[in-house]
């Protein structure tokens, strides 16, 4: 049962009054409802759609087998030698692990060689479907090949953890969209299972402000009790939810800066043709970067790239270092790096983790039209400080494949799960509505944990808390014990997320700590005790009475 129906079924129906320690119980309800709902950190997810498949055994080379790769790859293999062969990525590894970059790169493996990147080799799923329509459908819906589902594993995250969507968001604890898309138009991964999406589609803050000002206005009453009536209706609550947002978006982007230290990259440098030369992904990611910096609380972001379907002409004919794969290549890599160093001149950096997501790779033979056709797995992409690994699995097998296909080695639900369950800190009845729980043991180890971090801040290691007495009338002991002596931040909030009393900041050494503290002069009702060290927050209800 979703935390919602338990909700409403438990404390809904009662038609007298019923005191629990001395609030009515439809009052608990509804504080309940609040204080579950909500993400319990400020963790943000940057979603990169490679819009095409793309070809990964050109993005990453497996070097001991470059022979084999070659011989595949006739028409587009990237040389081994002259000014532009490959980019040794991990140097340090064994022979049999090495792998090469594509030669326009360089950003990429500068952010490697900074720990910025985590690199998940062969990710597909069971018996993957090789249409872009429908492989794209998978990856967004967050299922297998036999699923089809209405939902998006995203719109069922965010759905679970903002009880009361959309009808009561915005609101000040979340003001902002809970999540946006660049585009004209929803994808499937913002999809509820009912009603309008859990997030919006918006070209940019200036012109969506533009679009949207002076409409929207209530369904009426008279919407016929039809599928029209619902189609209807969706459209106009689609609408109205624009409308609600439209200022804020704008206020927030106007509010927030880049960093004047950064240069966004605008054109790839080589020979390409025309419309592929400016970098679409560039402009995308510094837009997240300044609402970002202008305080936006959106959860999740999902920015396009365009061209990866490279049947023919995925380079060109007298040089396979160049051309639309190069530039896409090139843009990825480029605007990734640029986007990181703007968040970290911010210190907005350790909030976000970056993924690249693509619905297939291409097959392991190139075709005589300069070009890779469908194929199966590739390898996944994630950047950000927060990483706990640089390299995931081995070198795709040029020598086991499947009908000229690379065999899979990891279910991309390992990796999204992870970044459910370790960054954004999914509880699993949440994790079961995106249909996920299967994946908790297996999910990847992606993360550092808070006594793993080495940046010399030197951030302790919470093993358990503990608030009592619970409620507490006159004064309340906050108990928490740490695996690892460091600096730790201990406040009361309300249930806007706001400070109502600092109880400690500074450095705490290893065992068990106590800390008492009166609640004289905060009004009865619910708040939160939060203990912050570091990204990882413990967090206790505490009731005042």
């Amino acid at each position: 049962m979703k935390r919602r129906s338990f909700i409403k079924k438990s404390f809904g129906a009662a038609a007298v009054p019923v005191f629990l320690n001395g609030l009515p119980l439809r009052t608990f309800a509804n504080e309940f409802t609040k204080l579950t709902a909500g993400s319990p950190n400020d963790h943000v997810v940057v979603m990169i759609q490679l819009m095409g498949g793309n070809d990964g055994l050109n993005t990453l080379i497996p070097l001991a087998q470059y022979d084999q790769y070659a011989e595949n790859r006739p028409f587009v293999a990237i040389p081994e030698e002259g000014n532009r062969k490959y980019i040794l990525l991990n140097e340090i590894d064994p022979p049999e692990k090495q792998l090469g970059l594509h030669p326009d790169m360089s950003h990429f493996k500068q952010m490697y060689d900074e720990k910025l990147v985590t690199i998940v080799q062969n990710v597909a799923y069971e018996n993957p479907d090789m249409s872009h329509f429908r492989g794209r459908d998978i990856y967004f819906m967050g299922g297998g090949t036999n699923d089809y589902w209405h939902s998006g594993w995203m719109g069922r995250y965010l759905d679970g953890t903002y009880e009361g969507y959309p009808d009561e968001y915005p609101n000040d604890e979340m003001p902002d969209p809970l999540g946006l898309e660049f585009g004209y138009s929803m994808s499937l991964i913002y999809q509820r299972e009912e009603g309008i999406p859990a997030g919006m589609a918006i070209i940019d803050p200036e012109s969506f402000h533009q679009l949207i000002s002076g409409g929207g206005i209530d369904p009426p009453d008279w919407l016929p009790d039809s599928h029209f009536g619902d189609e209807m209706k969706y459209l106009m609550d689609l609408e109205l939810k624009a409308n609600q947002y439209g200022d804020r978006i704008k206020e927030v982007y106007d509010a927030g800066i880049n960093s004047p230290n950064v240069t966004y990259p605008e054109t790839y440098p080589g020979e390409v043709e025309e419309g592929y030369k400016k970098n679409d992904l560039a402009w995308q990611l510094q837009i997240i970067a300044r609402m970002l910096s202008g305080g936006s609380k959106t959860k999740t972001f999902l920015v396009k790239l365009n061209g990866f379907d490279s049947h023919a002409e995925q380079v060109l004919e007298n040089d396979t270092t160049q051309g639309v794969h190069a530039a896409l290549l090139y843009h990825l890599s480029s605007a990734i790096k640029a986007f990181y160093d703007d968040l970290k001149d911010q210190d907005l950096d350790t909030r976000v983790v970056t993924c690249t997501t693509s619905e297939f790779g291409r097959r392991v033979n190139d075709n005589a039209s300069f070009g890779t056709d469908h194929g199966t797995a590739a390898p996944q992409f994630l950047f950000g400080p927060m990483l706990k690994q640089q390299l995931i699995g081995n070198p795709p097998d040029l020598s086991n494949l499947d009908d000229g296909n690379l065999i899979y080695e990891f279910d991309y639900r390992q990796i999204y799960t992870s970044i459910l369950f370790d960054w954004m800190e999914t509880p699993l009845e949440i994790l079961d509505e995106v249909h996920w729980t299967d994946f908790v043991d297996s999910r990847l180890d992606l993360f550092h944990t808070p006594d793993g971090i080495d940046d010399g801040k030197g951030f302790a290691a919470v093993t358990e808390m503990s608030v009592y007495p619970n409620p507490a009338t006159t004064n309340t002991n906050l108990k928490f014990t740490l695996k690892k002596a460091g600096h730790i931040h201990l406040a009361i909030y309300d249930l806007n997320g706001r400070i109502v009393r600092q109880l400690f900041e500074g450095n705490k050494v290893v065992g068990e700590h106590l800390i008492s503290t009166s609640v004289q002069g905060l009004k009865k009702g619910y708040y939160l005790v939060r203990l912050r060290s570091g990204y990882k927050i413990t967090g206790k209800k505490l009731l005042v009475q």
